[in-house]
């Protein structure tokens, strides 16, 4: 076994989405191989309702999927083929765009205000980029948890681990979604397949991604209660990890324990021609999709609800 070595660590950047949401964009917009099949990640949380509740109004999605995963409050969700639900505390919805769709989120606040969750857009390879649109919504109850004997917990939305297979399934890139506890000071080694690309996403408490055997540490910043401490060699609040090669990755708990989560996927390696939410392969099928909004005929004839 190989324990994959840290390649980078960045910090969530603050920006604004929808008609005027507050987040934290983890990853996106950038060199769309870094994280192949993965291409833009969001960090939604707030307990302001004026810094979320204008939420994300009608937009088109046309080539890729999006996986909302829901921690706190609702989210509200309709679209252009009839389909509207809320997706509540612990649900994820995993949404495969395909040949297009018009669909808009709208989140609202717990009975404390507090709103959280993540949105992942994953590519499709140009086999699948013009499939017919469809929905998978999980609720909570229907996703897998393993407590391990020292605490760790695991909960599995998509992919097999530790014997277990999330509820999520039939999606292009067959990628590992998983939401992990670990308890304070404890060690973990978590496989990995090593053919997929992976990442991982810290959101509570802190904790330390590298081998024991690697002197290299790293000076990072961790929020807690409004105020930033520095912890030696500790990953903490918002920071993404991204992993060389290997099949497990190793992860230290600091003293409050660590929540992440760890995605991982095969990369489809194939050009990306990208227009806000429209991934394609070629500008001419990205000025197609342009066109095809312009004139009304963005969604393809026969698509319907699931």
């Amino acid at each position: 076994m190989s324990i994959r070595a840290v390649k980078s660590e960045s910090h969530a950047r603050p920006t604004m989405e929808g008609a005027g949401v507050h987040l934290h964009r983890v990853f996106g917009f950038g060199d769309p191989t870094e994280s192949d099949p993965f291409l833009m990640m969001d960090d939604f949380r707030n307990d302001d309702p004026a810094k979320y509740k204008a939420g994300f109004p009608w937009h088109p999605h046309r080539g890729i999927e999006t996986i909302t995963y829901v921690l706190a409050g609702e989210v509200e969700h309709g679209d252009s083929l009839g389909n509207h639900g809320v997706l509540g505390a612990g649900s994820v919805q995993w949404m495969t765009a395909g040949s297009g769709i018009m669909h808009q989120e709208m989140p609202r606040g717990n009975a404390a205000g507090q709103m959280h969750g993540f949105q992942l857009w994953a590519n499709l390879p140009s086999s699948e980029k013009m499939t017919t649109p469809r929905y998978q919504d999980i609720s909570g109850a229907d996703i897998p948890e393993i407590v391990d004997d020292d605490g760790t917990k695991v909960k599995i939305v998509t992919g097999e681990f530790w014997g277990k297979r999330g509820p999520v399934d039939g999606i292009a890139a067959n990628p590992l979604y998983l939401d992990i506890s670990v308890p304070p000071n404890t060690t973990k080694r978590l496989p990995v397949d090593t053919h997929m690309n992976a990442f991982a996403y810290v959101f509570a408490g802190a904790g330390r991604f590298r081998d024991a055997s690697d002197p290299v540490g790293v000076l990072v910043e961790k929020e807690f209660q409004g105020e930033e401490l520095n912890l030696r060699d500790m990953t903490g609040n918002r920071t993404l990890v991204r992993f060389d090669t290997g099949d497990e990755i190793t992860v230290t708990a600091g003293p409050e324990g660590v929540r992440f989560l760890l995605v991982a996927g095969k990369p489809i390696k194939e050009p990306v021609a990208w227009h806000g939410p429209i991934v394609m392969n070629t500008r001419e099928e990205l000025m197609q999709a342009i066109r095809d909004l312009n004139e009304g005929t963005f969604i393809r004839e026969g698509a319907t609800g699931i």
